[in-house]
């Protein structure tokens, strides 16, 4: 489960004591000055001002900060909600190979994107808030904390380059059950994420971000986001969760990530216009148009391989 301090994820509960830090040693440096400065005294981009956004995004992008200006965020969670230990731990989203993947094509906006474009992907999604900025303070101090953590893996000894992950998600080949994963939240995720899905906040000023963030309702990623789709979400909770005892099985995961993303959160306008080619959309993106005959509860449940074999028949002909 995430945790503030230490920039972990989410869905788990663990107790406090089992919660460490992978310490992170960063090299600072520094660029040209950005065209604009703000009211966190911030007038160039740096490889720590980066890190500070991806830990601390809720206090510096959120949506209570003083200055309106600097309100990109939706939601008073973190980016290291999900990137743990602010993206420098190895394993299921690691930053530290991020650099390396782009500019690549994306299936979503139906043309290449590069790394900013990823970043304003999730400020929009994951953080349910507006783009920064690609010359911004902001936006370049994230791309140099990125790039720095590429850096950083390359001389990384192979040991240190593996993640303490329990095997990985094998997708059930069945529908996923709410009523189950209702009961593995109940028995494993509530104590941190609480009853409602509304996380536990780090103090009473909501700007200090969440110790364990919400899982559904209005300060949640919304409904544009990865982790709405099941299999995204089954494979951090495999991964992942809970924190410090990553021991569900693949049912198990499965069942509570449905759980999870059947309750309301907030909504992005236009979705149907994701994906141009609707044959390259993801199987289990939960929200319409589709190129094929699946009810929408099959994209959002499963079974998946009949959908999977679908479209594997229709790129043969």
């Amino acid at each position: 489960m995430p945790n503030k301090q230490s920039g972990f994820g989410l869905w788990a509960v663990v107790s406090a004591g089992a919660i460490a830090g992978l310490a992170v040693v960063l090299l600072a440096v520094a660029l040209s000055p950005a065209q604009v400065s703000n009211s966190d005294g911030i007038s160039e981009p740096s490889v720590e001002y980066g890190r500070r956004l991806i830990r601390e995004t809720a206090a510096l992008m959120g949506p209570g900060h003083e200055d309106m200006e600097m309100r990109f965020s939706g939601t008073y969670m973190d980016c290291a909600s999900c990137h743990l230990d602010a993206g420098a731990r190895p394993g299921y989203l690691s930053l530290l190979q991020t650099k390396d993947r782009y500019p690549r094509f994306s299936g979503r906006d139906g043309d290449e994107r590069d790394l900013k474009d990823r970043v304003n992907g999730c400020m929009t999604r994951s953080m349910n808030g507006r783009e920064l900025s690609r010359d911004s303070a902001q936006m370049r101090s994230i791309e140099m904390y990125i790039n720095n953590l590429s850096a950083q893996y390359a001389v990384m000894s192979q040991s240190k380059r593996e993640s303490n992950e329990p095997p990985t998600f094998a997708e059930p080949d069945r529908m996923a059950d709410i009523a189950a994963g209702q009961i593995v939240y109940e028995q494993r995720c509530e104590t941190c994420h609480g009853g409602n899905g509304q996380g536990l906040a780090a103090a009473l000023n909501k700007s200090e971000g969440y110790l364990f963030p919400p899982l559904w309702g209005s300060d949640s990623f919304n409904n544009g986001a990865g982790m709405t789709r099941i299999l995204t979400a089954a494979r951090f909770i495999k991964a992942r969760m809970p924190l410090g005892q990553e021991n569900l099985n693949d049912d198990e995961a499965y069942d509570v990530a449905a759980f999870v993303n059947s309750h309301e959160r907030p909504q992005r306008a236009n979705l149907e216009l994701d994906f141009p080619d609707l044959t390259k959309k993801r199987i289990d993106s939960p929200y319409p148009p589709y190129a094929d005959e699946f009810p929408i509860e099959q994209h959002r449940l499963g079974p998946f391989k009949p959908i999977r074999e679908y479209y594997q028949n229709l790129n043969q002909h």
